[in-house]
């Protein structure tokens, strides 16, 4: 089974509408059973829900994350995952530092997604960027075979 990780900062927003929307995209597929996806922080406390407006937005587009609990990165994650997809370049460089060992497993979304390297705002930071949950999943639904093509690697 191939185990893809997706990351954000507080692993509250981002990540887990990322790690849903795949599931879900897989699932359609007839895929489902290939996949093992995961999502975790960069800075974060274990067991904190996801948060009152991800869980709203999730729920606008069809996704359920009702029962996510935030989960802090750990080295074994990072090297279990076949393929590690996060939102902004600092986090990409703190990971490739801080875990060298998986520095080429580590991507951006949109790189993976688009080859298109651009950073994925986090809306807590900026709350006018209400659309960022249609974003990822958009990202994922046309660029789920390249993510798939680049895990499998």
């Amino acid at each position: 089974m191939t185990q893809l990780l997706f990351v954000c900062t507080a692993n509250r927003y981002r990540s887990p509408i990322a790690a849903a929307c795949f599931k879900d995209e897989s699932l359609k597929r007839k895929q489902g059973d290939k996949w093992s996806v995961l999502s975790a922080g960069t800075w974060t406390t274990d067991g904190m829900p996801a948060m009152p407006d991800a869980i709203l937005r999730a729920k606008q587009i069809g996704l359920d994350l009702q029962g996510h609990r935030s989960r802090a990165i750990t080295g074994e994650m990072l090297e279990d995952a076949d393929l590690v997809l996060v939102m902004e370049s600092g986090q990409k460089e703190a990971l490739q530092i801080e875990f060298p060992f998986c520095r080429e497993k580590i991507l951006l979304l949109s790189e993976a997604a688009e080859g298109i390297p651009y950073n994925i705002p986090d809306p807590i930071e900026n709350p006018s960027n209400v659309e960022v949950a249609s974003e990822i999943c958009e990202l994922i639904r046309t660029g789920f075979d390249k993510i798939c093509a680049l895990a499998r690697r």
